[in-house]
């Protein structure tokens, strides 16, 4: 009997989730219920997925509105008039059309006008699938209406928002945050009615046992209406189904692709190969997975041809037929990669491949993806709401001030000095934390299915302009959307204009090496001594301070090396303990020996028996406690959070215990085995993921070792990676580069260097106009270098505060004029209010001027690069108040090994980090006086005592220690060094 129910779907306006929903259903004896959230079709799916745990016939439909105001309620009477009320939601979202007053025809749908609208709109003639809905209250008012005549056209609409007083007061509170109001101010039209509640059936028919007919009508059309998607286990994938039009000729094209590939990989075939690709073949057929293997194909060829570079990654890695296809780099032969992990035939789901491209390439891409095949989407996500959001919106809403807001959300607070509001908004954000805040998209995912997404969902317009879904990857796999993950990184993008850069700056280096030429990059004893010792800034996933450390700690120097890192360093493993435990059987085989358990290291022998990638939990799975491989399977989803909170998976985990009992293993040991499963938490990699990592991670060790200079430049123009844009620079400096602040003739927007000379991109001037940067350039290109200052002038539209910005940072320096010069001369031709936007057509006469002899100091230009750029050009350390008492640095922390050192250091990076115990420690990366890089860590009692003070020289007092080879300072006293007082400020008073 309840047509018109919301959930938090109806994004600031509901307050419970689609299983409450039906909880309360099933409490109130109802037995089919309808799910019709505003404008909304979040929650449908899994609606209809657990309705059937609830014994609940479940019925589709959408609250259409503007606003909160609304229009009419249309019922899906089967699937294809679900897919029919999409359409119609999603062009109006799509348009931002609001919702007429009068509905469409819909063929397969129902449509309730609420008794109120109905009264509005008497003289609209309802047509055969139409209604009018009489909600409880409405009743009062029937008889007294024409309405009361149109018997065979009324139906109960008691719509349901709310179960209680504190679900009404938390949706005041989110029609007030929606609204930006505060609570105060909110309008009454803005709130649902406090009655809009779930009574028990037999309730609701006393209420309505005087309009029995009424009763039957809303019966009749529930009846009518039926929905229907396989949630099965058995399901079959709703992706595009072919490639080519029939499963025939798909099959016939993968094979003959594969066929192709096969020599260009694999130079000698053996019988290992051939009989993988068969097995693969085999089950990619059965699986009915050969179309989403031939979408790939199609995606990554047309990459190629464009000339855009890519990386395939995920469990899709472990295949022989992606490699062939070209669509991972990785081979699964040589990695011995778990089959299982890529395919099996207890796996619903197909493969996953993320296919990364260029941040400068994805779009184009993307483009490419949506006009290429017929039904195409993005994959939507909930952003839900957070604590320390959820804390400052509610504060707004009750008026709060910022301090105290800030104060609540910083935790800084006793319970006992809080007042009743204050203690209301802590309320009432544990409420709405975790509720779906507002729709987003998925950071990649993109859906090609067989019928149009309206048969699954509406969808919505985000910025970017491509229809997207209103549910989440959860639930598309559920139903069984896959997505094709279409990502971009910057590193793609360093590696592409590298090359570039050589074919300008080297012409004859360009043609004598292939970066695709993963096997050579491999054996390359260069390459492997940089990632040895992890000189590896800028280089791509290795380059941040605790991969560098790991690497020196494991000494890694091959590739299957640094695929195993590159898992290991996933919050997974280091949270669990395994990754000090690898670091230790990795340089002791006996410890091995020793620790291992038989089983463990028989599943795992490469790893020591240690899980690293994420199919460990699948040969755990199956191998130590004998579950199936589809169950295997379901334990390594329910690594994801998202997943974690399953019954499937719950379930899963009671088997992994009582099977290991079973086998007879002690509780201990089962328990401590379960707790590195469970670490893992969706972090681990799978190995192929893994690899492909390294393989890109390989390309730019053998750019930074053979061209480092260009390479550095790439990295800078593509925005840097985990360190800031001045220390690329520094490692620029330290590769050999001589670094220029901006030119007026040699600088473009970006960087550019000539031979060894680094010209710095206008890019990094704060202050400078995009507009003015790029008059610049395009005067330059077109009529040719600037002959002087006054020239510059005749030629480009500049105002005087831009031209100062130019001639501070010396780009006139070819004018061999001092800038101070410079700069009275630019006052004195432009004055402050000229800001010419158009050429000039004849260059006025510029008077003359006699301007006195001025100078300028290093000091000076120091101080203004750091106003300009955000940081100097010259050594930090000639800044100093104090010249530095000693010169240690990086090269002497061996012999002081297990003692104290006094050192100075200009900082990197700090990470903040928490000990078990949750108290506060620092790891910090510093440059010392010699351009090297050391670290540093400050346990929390040294952390509780001294704080780093943002950018700037320290000076520290600690002792030298070495874990696993690699050398660090553990810090005793820390104490931030005073720079000079800048020199143009210098005669000012304070």
């Amino acid at each position: 009997m309840y047509l018109n129910c919301h959930t938090y779907y109806s994004l600031r306006f509901g307050t419970i989730s689609e299983t409450e929903l039906l909880e309360l259903a099933q409490e109130m004896q109802v037995t089919q219920l309808a799910l019709t959230d505003i404008n909304n079709t979040s929650g449908c799916l899994n609606f209809v997925r657990k309705a059937q745990e609830h014994n609940i016939k479940p019925i589709l439909g959408i609250d259409f509105r503007n606003g909160v105001d609304p229009c009419f309620v249309a019922l899906a009477k089967n699937n294809e008039g679900y897919r029919e009320i999409n359409s119609y939601l999603s062009q109006h979202l799509h348009e931002e059309k609001k919702i007429p007053a009068i509905a469409p025809a819909f063929k397969d749908a129902f449509v309730i006008y609420p008794f109120q609208k109905a009264l509005l709109n008497e003289q609209h003639t309802l047509q055969e699938h139409e209604y009018i809905g009489i909600s409880i209250t409405d009743l009062r008012r029937l008889p007294f209406t024409k309405l009361a005549e149109l018997k065979d056209k009324l139906v109960v609409q008691q719509a349901v928002t709310l179960r209680n007083k504190r679900d009404f007061n938390a949706h005041r509170l989110l029609r007030a945050i929606d609204n930006n109001l505060l609570l105060s101010k909110l309008p009454k039209t803005e709130e649902a009615n406090p009655e809009e509640k779930m009574k028990p059936i037999k309730e609701l028919f006393e209420v309505f046992s005087e309009y029995p007919y009424i009763l039957e009508n809303t019966e009749r059309i529930m009846n009518f209406c039926t929905i229907f998607f396989d949630f099965s286990d058995n399901r079959k994938p709703q992706n595009l189904k072919t490639y080519l039009g029939n499963t025939a000729e798909d099959e016939a094209l993968l094979e003959k692709l594969c066929k192709e590939g096969l020599p260009y990989r694999y130079p000698k075939t053996d019988t290992v190969i051939l009989e993988r690709l068969q097995k693969e073949m085999d089950l990619v057929k059965k699986m009915g997975f050969v179309s989403y293997f031939l979408i790939n194909w199609d995606i990554v060829s047309h990459a190629r041809k464009q000339g855009y570079f890519y990386v395939g990654r995920g469990s899709g890695a472990n295949s022989i037929v992606a490699y062939l296809l070209r669509i991972t780099d990785v081979d699964p032969i040589e990695l011995d990669l778990y089959f299982e992990r890529f395919i099996n035939l207890y796996r619903v789901n197909p493969p996953d491949f993320d296919i990364d491209f260029s941040w400068k390439d994805r779009e184009a891409m993307t483009q490419y993806i949506f006009e290429r095949f017929p039904h195409v989407s993005l994959l939507g996500t909930y952003v839900t709401f957070q604590e320390k959001g959820a804390i400052r919106e509610l504060g707004k809403v009750f008026g709060l001030p910022k301090e105290e807001i800030d104060m609540l959300c910083n935790r800084d607070y006793h319970i006992s000095q809080l007042d009743d509001i204050s203690k209301l908004v802590l309320k009432y954000a544990q409420f709405i934390q975790g509720k779906p805040n507002y729709l987003s998209i998925h950071a990649g995912g993109i859906l090609i299915t067989e019928k149009p997404i309206e048969y699954f969902s509406a969808t919505h317009l985000p910025p970017k302009g491509y229809p997207t879904t209103q549910f989440d990857m959860v639930i598309a796999e559920d139903v069984g959307l896959f997505k094709f993950d279409i990502l971009s990184q910057r590193g793609l993008a360093k590696i592409a204009e590298a090359l570039e850069i050589i074919a300008y700056n080297q012409p004859k280096e360009i043609r004598t090496f292939d970066i695709h030429d993963i096997g050579k990059f491999k054996t390359d004893p260069h390459i492997n001594s940089i990632l040895k010792s992890a000189q590896c800034m800028g280089c791509f996933y290795i380059e941040s301070p605790a991969m560098r450390m790991l690497l020196k700690k494991l000494e890694v120097d091959t590739y299957l090396g640094l695929v195993a890192a590159s898992s290991i360093i996933r919050p997974g493993v280091a949270k669990s303990g395994m990754m000090r435990e690898y670091i230790l059987r990795h340089r002791d085989p006996e410890r091995t020996k020793e620790k291992a358990h038989p089983v463990m290291l028989s599943i795992m022998p490469e790893t020591y028996g240690v899980m690293v990638y994420q199919e460990d939990v699948i040969k755990v799975a199956h191998y130590f406690a004998d579950l199936t491989l589809g169950e295997a399977d379901v334990l390594r989803r329910g690594m994801s959070g998202k997943f974690r909170s399953r019954e499937e998976f719950q379930k899963v985990k009671d088997k992994f215990v009582d099977n290991c009992r079973a086998k007879g293993y002690e509780d201990t040991l089962i328990f401590e085995i379960w707790d590195q499963v469970a670490s893992f938490a969706g972090y681990a990699f799978a190995k192929g993921h893994s690899a492909s990592y390294a393989v890109e991670s390989y390309q730019t060790l053998f750019l930074k070792a053979y061209y480092p200079l260009e390479y550095m430049v790439a990295v800078l123009n593509n925005g840097g990676g985990f360190y800031s844009a001045e220390f690329y620079i520094h490692e620029a400096r330290m590769l050999g580069a001589n670094i220029h602040p901006p030119c007026i003739h040699n600088s473009f927007i970006v960087n550019h260097i000539y031979g060894k000379e680094l010209y710095l991109g206008l890019m990094y001037l704060r202050e400078l106009e995009e507009k003015v940067a790029e008059r610049i350039l395009k005067e330059r290109v077109t009529n040719g270098d600037f002959l002087s200052l006054t020239d510059f002038i005749d030629r480009v539209s500049i105002s005087v505060e831009q031209l100062s910005i130019l001639i501070r940072i010396d780009a006139f320096r070819f004018t061999k004029v001092n800038k101070h010069e410079l700069l009275w001369q630019a006052h004195l031709s432009l004055s402050k209010s000229t800001k010419l936007e158009h050429p000039k057509l004849f260059s006025p006469k510029q008077p003359h001027f006699q301007i006195p002899t001025l100078y300028t100091t290093d000091l000076e230009t120091a101080f203004t690069q750091i106003e300009l750029l955000g940081f100097p050009l010259c050594s930090p350390f000639h800044l100093l108040t104090e010249v530095p008492e000693n010169e240690n640095g990086k090269k002497d922390l061996e012999a002081y090994l297990g003692k104290n050192i006094d050192i100075y250091g200009y900082l990197v990076t700090v990470k903040n980090t928490k000990t078990h115990k949750g108290t506060r420690m620092n790891f910090a990366t510093l440059v010392d006086q010699h351009g090297e890089v050391f670290d540093t860590v400050l346990f929390p009692p040294i952390a509780a005592k001294y704080f780093f003070r943002g950018r700037g020289i320290y000076r520290f007092y600690g002792k030298v220690v070495s874990e696993f080879g690699f050398l660090s300072i553990e810090v005793i006293k820390m104490q931030k060094q005073d720079y000079i007082q800048d020199p143009r400020y210098a005669d000012k008073k304070p």
